[in-house]
């Protein structure tokens, strides 16, 4: 397994591409290329759709639960085995810290040990009924999932998807981000080797247009789980609703950090700049947008600017390096717009912005102040290293303007006053909130948001749930 997989893998194997038109790879700290993919053609997706249906129905589905639990304890350990390389992988295509793409590839087994544990657990219900008899839930499988995953986090969310999908009895059609295809490539060569079935798991990179659309609209998929931007979340929500297939939906965010003067002030803003700028600031749960509490604003902007110019910015492969490389040139483009922008309209950039080096797509992590609730860089995703921060006075006018926005994602809140924490809990609009905290992502737990932040949850029970149908049957006495 010492070579790059480039190639589709389908039915249990790497195959070459109808299309013949291999894209090349970018490796975005040094800007060269590292290997040229496959993208899947429309033929591809339906041969790959047409082997998993098929793998479904063979045994997949009816496989008992104690072997379906043993194979994905088998991946788990497999991927233990791999996680060096997994990570390696993971930090030359995108470019993130290696400490992270190691940190991530654990993640990645461990999902798969929750899940293979969660199988003998997943049970339905007796239900007691006005007409006496016995009736019963079952939770059985949907048959072909597609799973569609991002660039930002690409091993852990293939993870989180294929894992919770095979455990419930389904078979995975999985499509990694163009930029990002090398660890779900791999993920498919150890599912195969751990003993999943040849068919269950296919790979399929590709184009988001071309091999997205063919996949979200084939007529044997029952359904799409999706994680990205909003606007292509929108795209396959309309696209899958034609033929009504079930969909679960992760997308954009503009998450909210709020401290209050009764926190531990020091401790929020030497631990905030890392619930932004983490991943080069290219993660949906990023908080961008710092509410602080006037009396502690100016002690908080101090402490926080000090510790973002600390952040060590630089070669991923390094193991001290906290902030890689944004993932290609266009994005770096995308965020410097965003700050230019804010520049010229007066705000103040208290650190950061500027390019660290010449070769890579770097960029240092900008603070932003004096803005204003309607800027551009406050209201929308940067998905970058950009982060927002404005005083409050009134608890009750700052929850109004953290709810003023379409997304509702993730969050921090600082604070040592409890019932303080529980009554803005309650108020956030958001799927996932932290108290005194920046952890976002927890694998027993639901993960997903509120309003044009998804629909769905990844990850814990829930999940399961969302990879099975709920039938009721009746016995009659």
């Amino acid at each position: 397994m010492s070579e790059i997989p480039t190639q589709l893998f389908i039915n249990g194997e790497f195959r070459s591409s109808t299309q013949g038109k291999p894209a090349g790879l970018i490796n975005p700290a040094t800007e060269e290329i590292i290997a040229e993919i496959a993208g899947a053609s429309a033929e591809d997706v339906a041969a790959a759709i047409e082997s998993a249906h098929e793998a479904y129905r063979r045994g997949w589905r009816d496989l008992t639960p104690g072997k379906r639990t043993d194979v994905l304890f088998n991946i788990a350990r497999l991927l233990r085995e791999n996680m060096e390389r997994i990570a390696q992988l993971e930090s030359q295509s995108i470019g993130k810290p290696i400490s992270d793409a190691r940190d991530e590839a654990a993640l990645g087994a461990r999902v798969f040990e929750y899940y293979a544990g969660a199988i003998t657990k997943f049970t339905g219900q007796t239900i007691p009924v006005a007409r006496g008899g016995f009736d019963f839930t079952l939770r059985q499988p949907m048959g072909v999932v597609a799973a569609i995953v991002p660039w930002n986090f690409p091993f852990p969310i293939a993870c989180w998807k294929v894992a919770p999908a095979l455990a419930a009895g389904n078979s995975v059609v999985l499509k990694p981000a163009s930029l990002s295809p090398l660890t779900a490539l791999l993920l498919g060569q150890i599912a195969r080797q751990a003993g999943l079935p040849p068919g269950v798991l296919q790979v399929l990179p590709g184009s988001g247009q071309e091999t997205g659309d063919v996949l979200v609209t084939h007529p044997l998929i029952r359904k799409v789980s999706f994680t990205g931007s909003t606007s292509v979340g929108s795209r396959i929500m309309e696209l899958a609703s034609r033929g009504l297939k079930r969909v679960s939906l992760e997308l954009g965010g503009k998450s909210p950090n709020i401290v209050f003067a009764d926190a531990d002030v020091d401790r929020a803003a030497m631990e905030s700049p890392m619930s932004v700028f983490a991943n080069t600031g290219q993660d949906c749960c990023a908080r961008s947008r710092v509410f602080v509490e006037r009396r502690v604003f100016d002690r908080f902007v101090d402490s926080f600017t000090a510790a973002t110019r600390q952040l060590r910015v630089g070669n991923p492969v390094q193991d001290a390096t906290q902030l890689g490389p944004l993932v290609s040139a266009g994005q770096r483009r995308v965020v410097e717009d965003f700050i230019s922008e804010a520049r010229k309209g007066g705000r103040r950039i208290a650190a950061g912005g500027d390019r660290p080096f010449p070769r890579g797509y770097y960029l240092n992590p900008a603070v932003v102040l004096e803005v204003e609730p309607s800027d551009r860089v406050w209201r929308e995703e940067v998905f970058g290293p950009v982060v927002c921060i404005r005083p409050f006075d009134d608890e009750a006018k700052m929850i109004e303007e953290v709810n003023d926005s379409p997304y509702g994602l993730s969050g921090s809140l600082w604070t040592n006053d409890l019932r303080r924490a529980l009554r803005v809990a309650r108020q956030v609009e958001s799927g996932v909130l932290s108290i005194n905290s920046n952890s976002s992502v927890h694998v027993e737990a639901p993960f997903g948001g509120f309003k044009q932040s998804g629909l769905g949850r990844d990850l814990g029970m829930a999940a399961m749930e969302g990879y099975t149908e709920l039938k009721n049957v009746y016995v009659g006495e």
